[in-house]
C-alpha cells in the first residue's frame, strides 16, 4: 500500500495525465506492431537484447558511477566530460561537448540523411554540497538523483554497448546525448540549444529517456511559465518610518489577488492548469520595513492557450497590487516591480497515430507493458512544441522520491526497460537487416 501511493505521488508529481478514453489502450495500430515484433526477432536484435542482460552490473555501475559526479544546475560540466569519455570508451569515435555543455556521440547511419537523438538530461536539483554517496539497502539504490537521471543516462549506455556488441546498424545517424538544463530553472537550455535557430545539427526525431514508470509514454508537454517577481521601495525602521509603503505587504497583496482571481482559469472546463509560489524572501531584520520582497511563481498548462489566460490573471494581480500598496501609503516614494520571466517551456501534444508515438507504444507493448500515454514536463518540451516528433520514454525498473534525498531506484526487471528503448530506436532510426 505504501509503495502504491509512493507511486501515485510520483507520478502526480510528474503533472502526468491520461488522454481521452482508455489510457491503457491507446490505440495501436497493426502496422506498427508487426514492424515491432519484426525487428523483435531480428538475430542482431536478439543478441543485443542477451547483452542487456548480461551486462546489468554493469549497466548499474555505471548508474552510481554518475549519480556520485556531482550536477547541479548551471555545474553540470565535470558529469558532461565525463559522460563523453564514457561514450567514447564504448564504441563512439566523434564525439563532443557543445558550446552549452550537452554531451553528444554520432553513430553513423548506412545513409545518414536523418538523424534521430535519444537523450537523457545529465542535471540534478540538488546544490553541489548535497550528498551523493550511492547507498544499497533492502535490494534498492539510494541517492539524489539516482533515478532522476543517472538511470537514463545509464540506460543510454547500455543501449550503445548493445548495439555495438550486435554489430547493429540503421539508416540514419543516432546521437547519443547528455543533455544539460532540464531541471528548474535550466530551463531546457541544453535542447533549446540543441534546436536553436541555426543549428549545424538537424534533428528530425528526438527519444528522450526519463521517467521511472515502465509503462508510461509522454506523448505531449506540460509547459510552463515562471517568473522572479521583486517589489521594491526605501525600506526603514518599522516604528520611525511607519507610512512607508512596504514590499512585504505589496507581495501579500500579490499572492492573495492571484490566487483568488486564477481560480477563474484553474476551474473551467478544459486541460488541467496550475499555479505555486514556490520561493518567497527579503527583508533584513523583524523591526525594519523592508526594502525588497521577492518570490518566485510556477504556472503550468498542458494547453499553451490556458498557459497564457493564467500568465495574463498573474501579470494582473501584481499590477493591481502594486497600485493599492501605493495609494495605501502615508508618505515616501512609491514602490516599484520587477516582473522577471525565468523559465518558459512551451506546451504541445503529440499526434498518438504518429510513427514515433505508435512505435513507442509497440515497443513498450512487446515487452509486457501496457503503456499509457501522458503529458508531462520533460525535455520533449521543446522539440515537440516546434513539431518535431518527440516522446520520452521509461529508464526502466522501479523507484521513488525523485527531487528528494531519499530518491531510490531497484533492479526490478529494468533490462525490460532498456530493450523497449532498443525497439523503438531501431524503429525509428531504421534497422538495416
Amino acid at each position: 500500500m505504501k509503495y502504491a501511493l509512493g507511486l501515485l505521488l510520483a507520478t502526480m508529481s510528474l503533472t502526468a495525465l491520461a488522454v481521452e478514453g482508455d489510457p491503457n489502450s491507446p490505440g495501436l495500430l497493426p502496422k506498427y506492431e508487426n514492424e515491432i515484433e519484426s525487428i523483435k526477432q531480428n538475430a542482431k536484435v536478439q543478441a543485443a537484447f542477451a547483452h542487456v542482460e548480461a551486462i546489468e552490473p554493469d549497466t548499474i555501475a555505471d548508474m552510481i558511477e554518475l549519480t556520485e559526479i556531482p550536477a547541479p544546475p548551471f555545474g553540470e560540466e565535470t558529469r558532461s566530460a565525463h559522460y563523453a569519455e564514457m561514450l567514447r570508451a564504448h564504441g563512439l569515435t566523434d564525439v563532443w561537448l557543445d558550446e552549452v555543455g550537452n554531451a553528444i556521440g554520432r553513430l553513423p547511419g548506412t545513409k545518414g540523411d536523418r538523424v534521430i537523438a535519444f537523450n537523457a538530461h545529465i542535471d540534478t536539483v540538488f546544490p553541489i554540497e548535497t550528498d551523493v554517496k550511492v547507498r544499497y539497502r533492502d535490494g534498492r539504490y539510494y541517492a539524489p538523483g539516482i533515478g532522476d537521471n543517472s538511470r537514463g543516462l545509464a540506460a543510454i549506455l547500455a543501449v550503445l554497448k548493445a548495439i555495438k556488441h550486435a554489430g547493429i546498424q540503421t539508416e540514419a545517424d543516432i546521437l547519443f546525448i547528455g543533455n544539460v538544463g532540464e531541471e528548474g530553472l535550466g530551463d531546457l537550455r541544453g535542447v533549446k540549444h540543441l534546436f536553436r535557430d541555426g543549428a549545424e545539427e538537424k534533428i528530425d526525431t528526438m527519444l528522450v529517456v526519463d521517467g521511472g514508470r515502465s509503462d508510461r509514454i509522454v506523448y505531449g508537454g506540460v509547459g510552463s511559465h515562471r517568473y522572479r517577481v521583486t517589489f521594491k521601495g526605501p525600506g526603514g525602521h518599522s516604528w520611525g518610518a511607519f507610512g512607508l509603503a512596504n514590499p512585504h505587504h505589496a507581495l501579500g497583496r500579490a499572492i492573495a489577488i492571484f490566487d483568488q482571481n486564477a481560480t477563474k482559469v484553474t476551474s473551467a472546463e478544459g486541460e488541467k492548469t496550475s499555479y505555486s509560489i514556490g520561493r518567497i524572501g527579503g527583508g533584513t531584520s523583524i523591526n525594519s520595513i523592508p526594502f525588497e520582497s521577492w518570490m518566485e511563481v510556477d504556472m503550468r498548462s498542458g494547453d499553451q492557450s490556458r498557459l497564457d489566460d493564467i500568465d495574463a490573471v498573474f501579470q494582473a494581480a501584481m499590477q493591481q497590487a502594486l497600485e493599492e500598496e501605493n495609494e495605501g501609503r502615508l508618505e515616501g516614494p512609491a514602490l516599484t516591480v520587477d516582473v522577471k520571466r525565468v523559465g518558459t517551456r512551451p506546451a504541445g501534444r503529440g499526434e498518438v497515430q504518429s510513427p514515433l508515438v505508435q512505435r513507442a507504444i509497440a515497443a513498450s507493448k512487446t515487452m509486457g507493458y501496457e503503456p499509457s500515454l501522458a503529458l508531462a514536463s520533460t525535455d520533449a518540451n521543446l522539440p515537440i512544441s516546434k513539431g518535431v516528433p518527440s516522446v520520452t520514454m521509461s529508464r526502466g525498473g522501479i523507484g521513488d522520491g525523485a527531487h528528494s534525498l531519499d530518491e531510490w531506484w531497484a533492479n526490478e526487471d529494468g533490462h525490460l526497460g532498456i530493450q523497449a528503448l532498443i525497439l523503438a530506436l531501431l524503429a525509428e532510426a531504421v534497422l538495416v537487416e
